[in-house]
């Protein structure tokens, strides 16, 4: 057993990341209230993106320092999911096009889809406006995107 927190593993393109539903994600009935999927989902992205060797604080330090800011997410709910509930957030990056990652998620319950998310994130500047990803960044998503050989 290990000390470091995980950050999921790869199953082909899907990077699958295990999380836990606690009392604090719930609402009086037991079920998963609605705006922690958006947490759940943000998790992946981010996990995915650590587990190719590009952290939110490798981007800030960067020469040209970059950030993302999310311009769609298009949520459909499916089942809910319950409080103990041990959860898979599924991620899969399916293209880099200008500023834009297009991200597909699922989260699941044995496998089973409870909620699914189409992400459209944007690279920005510091300062908001929008810029292409770093080199590092398009070099390390690219063997994950849609059509990679």
């Amino acid at each position: 057993m290990s000390d470091t927190p995980t950050s999921g593993r790869f199953e082909a393109r899907d990077h699958l990341l295990p999380v836990r539903v606690y009392y604090e994600d719930t609402d009086f009935t037991g079920v998963v209230y609605h705006a922690n999927y958006v947490r759940y989902f943000e998790r992946g992205r981010s996990d995915f993106l650590r587990a190719i060797g590009i952290g939110h604080a490798q981007l800030l330090e960067d020469a040209a320092p970059m950030a993302f800011v999310l311009a769609e997410m298009r949520l459909t709910f499916l089942k809910p999911a319950r409080i103990d509930d041990a959860l898979t957030v599924r991620t899969r990056y399916d293209a880099v096009k200008g500023p834009r990652l297009l991200i597909s998620q699922v989260i699941e319950r044995d496998g089973e889809a409870l909620c699914r998310a189409d992400v459209t994130a944007v690279c920005i500047h510091l300062d908001g406006r929008p810029r292409r990803p770093t080199k590092a960044l398009v070099e390390a998503v690219t063997p994950w995107l849609l059509g990679a050989a």
